[in-house]
């Protein structure tokens, strides 16, 4: 067994010991070491986003010093939701290496699939464009400022 799939698979199971959430840990390494660890905590902290891998993005950013982790690896117990893999290509991580893919999570009872599967239409009918004149001045006003783009 990988090593650093290991690590991800113990702190899942840390989390399922602690009721903190379901069987998602991760691992996010950089050369050669693991440099965060953690598990979900969306039950424990009554916060959806709390993956995972979204937990170890963010102390791996911390430990750091910077929200670019080039050069990172992340090692996690299931294949990115939408969300998580959207957060790991932010943090610029140059690879994903995950045990369990969307459909053993969708066995378990969790809906990732659904995240996926989004027909045009239905995000038509969920997703709509609001004050757009206002926004663009809003970011005519920040790209003419000195501001860093990441």
């Amino acid at each position: 067994m990988n090593k650093y799939m290991k690590a991800a698979i113990n702190e899942a199971y840390r989390g399922i010991k602690n009721r903190e959430g379901g069987p998602f840990g991760a691992v996010i390494v950089k050369d050669g070491k693991i440099i965060s660890r953690a598990h979900n905590q969306v039950l424990k902290n009554a916060d959806p986003t709390c993956h995972g891998e979204m937990q170890a993005i963010r102390r791996a950013a911390r430990k750091l010093g910077t929200h670019d982790l080039s050069g990172c690896e992340i090692y996690t117990t299931a294949e990115p939701c939408p969300m998580c893999l959207g957060g790991i290509m932010w943090a610029n991580i140059d690879r994903v290496f995950y045990g369990c893919n969307t459909l053993d999570t969708e066995s378990i009872g969790f809906r990732d699939k659904r995240f996926y599967e989004q027909t045009e239409k239905e995000r038509a009918e969920f997703v709509t464009e609001c004050d757009r004149d206002a926004c663009l001045k809003l970011f005519g006003d920040y790209k003419n400022g000195n501001h860093e783009v990441y």
